[in-house]
């Protein structure tokens, strides 16, 4: 695509690397076909091309952010299932994060979207806050109707959510888990941050999966909510500050002693943390050591496939719809380890149809977005009840909360199925199967 930037536009960092990206572009429009926003929809300005037109014009002619181009930023999901489409191999990703953080530095949102930001930016990146605020959502979700008559349709969405929450856990506190038997590897663990209150058995679930494979897992001290978060909605300072505690934590780890990798057990956190090296790549104290840490961090399947999954001491004929999240099948590009972890764990795997079309959680995109979510969480469940699996597996905690209650089939963490093959305890929602499944209830009797 051909650009107008002036030199002096172009000694700009940020204008630069928008730039750069933006020539990739042909635009020939294959994204459009596999983008979420688009399906629905159906209006060029919420595809990525159509964004990028809008994100040359704004950046191009040095302006300030209008309320069309915010308007159309603030749907895209950041599914990036139009990078894995695109064969020119547009950056999409750090171009719409351009645009967010300019949007955010440059466009005055209604008062009401500034207070519910604030309010998820303050909230969730904060396990102990966020535990908190989901018992005070139990107490507030019979209001859910009246929020959402009132214009508070986020608030409203909130209390929806938190309702999945099958208990609040407790935060996991810095420490080291020896691993059982003879140590072979030595990693770090990000527990999360919505994650850890949401969800705990995931975390307990892979720390299990971990020491019995001969695996020291070090909870760093001072580690902290990934930036995610804050960084899709603009907060880009908020992000490199968040990122900079992390590599700080980890630096202090591997100081005592290296290593073997970071491992992270949700994938939009692990796509992000992969991206340390980018988003501190001007840091000039922190570059290098954010570009370590990057190349140690893995996705727990990716992990578990490296140094091998044990013999399982469970077989079950469960079939499990495998939900591949966004940030897993198009962030990090991790499509075989978590199917093939299941099926050596004894369990059958089938794909759901458009696989590729995001469920809508995309990280508070489910919370500032309501109506687009919703229909993209219906439009995944029924994909899901078309293959008409026992239990669904994902590896996101965002996908897990989306598409809980959806329908009738449970969902689950893949590593808590893991964890449960290899002798860990059954998860409490494969436990719900056991008084219409015959098949799980004849395997949970042997267990």
């Amino acid at each position: 695509m051909q650009t107008n930037f002036t030199e002096e536009q172009l000694q700009n960092p940020r204008s630069a690397e928008a730039e750069r990206i933006i020539r990739k572009c042909v635009h020939c429009g294959l994204c459009t076909a596999t983008c979420s926003t688009y399906v629905l929809l159906g209006d060029e300005r919420d595809s990525p091309r159509g964004r990028i037109y809008l994100m040359k014009d704004m950046f191009e002619g040095g302006h300030d952010a209008s309320k069309e181009v915010a308007h159309h930023v603030d749907r895209c999901l950041s599914c990036l299932s139009c990078m894995t489409t695109c064969p020119s191999g547009v950056d999409y990703m750090h171009l719409v994060d351009l645009a967010r953080a300019h949007i955010e530095e440059t466009h005055t949102r209604p008062l009401k979207e500034r207070f519910i930001r604030r309010m998820l930016e303050a909230v969730v990146p904060d396990p102990k806050r966020f535990s908190y605020a989901l018992r005070l959502a139990a107490l507030g979700k019979p209001l859910k109707g009246l929020f959402r008559y009132i214009g508070l349709r986020e608030v409203s969405a909130m209390l929806e959510l938190a309702g999945t929450a099958s208990r609040v856990g407790k935060v996991v506190e810095p420490g080291v888990i020896p691993a059982k038997g003879q140590r072979k590897k030595r990693v770090a663990l990000l527990t999360g941050c919505a994650q850890q209150p949401l969800r705990p058995s995931i975390n307990e679930a892979t720390i299990r999966l971990l020491t019995s494979h001969g695996v020291e897992v070090v909870i760093a001290q001072d580690q902290g909510c990934c930036g995610a978060l804050v960084h899709h909605m603009g907060k880009e300072e908020q992000a490199i500050e968040a990122a900079r505690r992390n590599v700080d934590a980890w630096s202090a780890a591997m100081r005592h002693e290296p290593l073997d990798a970071v491992i992270i057990n949700a994938s939009g956190c692990g796509t992000m943390v992969k991206d340390y090296g980018h988003l501190l790549t001007r840091d000039e104290g922190y570059r290098e050591r954010a570009e370590q840490i990057a190349g140690l961090t893995m996705d727990i399947t990716e992990f578990m496939t490296e140094i091998g999954l044990r013999a399982p001491e469970r077989w079950s004929d469960l079939k499990i719809a495998y939900h591949s999240a966004c940030s897993m099948q198009h962030g990090q590009r991790l499509t075989i380890p978590p199917k093939a972890l299941l099926e050596q764990a004894g369990f059958t795997v089938v794909d759901i149809p458009e696989g590729h079309i995001c469920c809508g959680s995309a990280g508070t995109y489910n919370i500032l977005q309501p109506e687009l979510a919703g229909e993209l969480r219906d439009r995944k469940s029924r994909n899901i009840e078309r293959v008409a699996p026992d239990l669904v597996a994902a590896g996101n905690i965002g996908c897990i909360t989306q598409l809980q209650g959806a329908s009738q089939i449970p969902i689950v963490h893949t590593v808590e199925l893991l964890d449960w093959a290899l002798g860990g305890p059954c998860p409490a929602e494969l436990q719900v199967l056991e008084g219409r499944v015959k098949t799980v209830r004849s395997v949970l009797e042997k267990t």
